[in-house]
């Protein structure tokens, strides 16, 4: 089994279907991917531990998310890589809330933001960012953009 390049990490088991259209885009692309739940308010010794190991692990990138939209912050705040936040729609304000507070997040802790429940968007940055060292995957990316442009013109 390859090492998992993508960390795909979600505060809630009820997070699953949104943040599994992750795993299923990276799946397209080839990259392998870890996918777990741990909730940063129950479990905070865990999601440490965790976190403490994706680096050593390999991970290259993390997609954070779901109902915890302080997740991706707090992962941002304790690894050097990259870190994408997945805002859910939910609340009294339709997940305005989460989509703030992840895109204003400190200095020096950075969360790149993708739309509210787009987690395929998530994958799709992920992959971009990956291919920046990775010609196979940059081959990926352009002819998944290509079908993409052609799906949307009718061809």
């Amino acid at each position: 089994m390859p090492t998992p390049r993508v960390a795909i990490v979600y505060g809630s088991p009820t997070d699953h279907d949104t943040m599994a259209q992750a795993g299923a885009m990276l799946e397209r692309f080839g990259v392998p991917y870890d996918e777990t739940f741990i909730s940063p308010h129950r479990s905070p010794r865990t999601l440490a531990d965790y976190i403490a190991e994706l680096e050593p692990s390999g991970i290259e990138v993390v997609i954070a998310g779901g109902s915890q939209p302080a997740l991706p912050g707090i992962v941002a705040s304790l690894v050097t890589m990259p870190v994408i936040g997945v805002p859910m729609r939910a609340g009294a304000v339709g997940g305005l809330d989460a989509l703030l507070a992840m895109t204003e997040m400190a200095t020096g802790v950075p969360v790149a933001t993708v739309g509210l429940g787009n987690a395929k968007n998530a994958a799709v940055l992920a992959v971009q960012i990956l291919a920046v060292a990775d010609p196979d995957l940059r081959v990926k990316l352009s002819q998944f953009k290509d079908a993409f442009e052609a799906a949307a013109a009718g061809r």
